[in-house]
C-alpha cells in the first residue's frame, strides 16, 4: 500500500502546480507538455503510456489526491477519509486477487478489464484508503521547506521525514545555518 502512495505522490508532483524546491511549479503550458509530464511518471511505474484524454483525467485525480495529502499533512484525518471515500466509490476501487499467466496472485484494487486512468487511480485511492487505517499515515506530508508544497510518502526507518528531496532539506538547513551567524 504505501508503494500505491508513494507513487500517488509522484504523480501529484509531476502535475499539479505549486511551488517545488524554491521555485514556481508552473501548470503544464498545452496538453503535450500535460500528456509528457503524466507519461514520465506513468511509463516509468506502469510501463503504458497514456493520450492526452487520459493525461487530463489522471491530472483531475491527481489534483484530488493532492487535496489528500493537504488534510493528512494538517491532521484532517476525518477530511482525507471522506475524500479518499470519494475516489473509491469514483474510480471504482474494490480488492481484487489478480493473476496473469504463470505469475503469482497478487492485490490489485481495480477490476483486469478496467480502463487505464480508472485503473491507475482505484490504485492509489484503495491504497490510500488502506493507508489511513494504519500508523503509516503519519508518514504522508507535504515538503516543510518554504517555496515548496511538493508531496511525499515516508519510508525511511525512522518515518521522520519532512522534505520531499535532500535539496529542500539542505535549503532549510543552510537557511537557518545562515540566519543564525548573521544573529550571532
Amino acid at each position: 500500500m504505501v508503494t500505491r502512495v508513494t507513487k500517488a505522490a509522484e504523480l501529484v508532483n509531476a502535475v499539479v502546480p505549486g511551488e517545488s524546491r524554491g521555485r514556481a511549479f508552473p501548470p503544464a503550458g498545452d496538453d503535450e507538455q500535460l500528456r509528457d509530464r503524466v507519461n514520465g511518471m506513468i511509463t516509468a511505474a506502469y510501463r503504458i503510456t497514456v493520450d492526452v484524454a487520459e493525461a487530463t483525467e489522471l491530472a483531475r485525480a491527481a489534483e484530488q489526491l493532492r487535496e489528500v495529502f493537504g488534510a493528512v499533512d494538517a491532521g484532517d484525518m476525518d477530511s482525507a477519509a471522506a475524500r479518499i471515500n470519494a475516489m473509491v466509490t469514483e474510480y471504482g476501487a474494490r480488492p481484487t486477487l489478480i493473476r496473469r499467466g504463470d505469475e503469482p496472485w497478487h492485490l490489485h484494487f481495480h477490476d483486469p478489464d478496467a480502463p487505464v486512468v480508472m485503473g491507475i487511480v482505484a490504485s492509489f485511492a484503495g491504497g490510500f484508503a488502506y493507508l489511513l487505517g494504519t500508523e503509516y499515515a503519519e508518514r504522508v506530508g507535504v515538503c516543510s521547506a518554504e517555496h515548496c508544497d511538493r508531496v511525499y510518502m515516508d519510508v525511511s526507518r525512522n518515518g521522520t521525514k519532512r522534505f520531499c528531496s535532500t535539496a529542500c532539506q539542505n535549503r532549510t538547513k543552510t537557511a537557518a545555518f545562515r540566519a543564525r551567524r548573521a544573529d550571532g
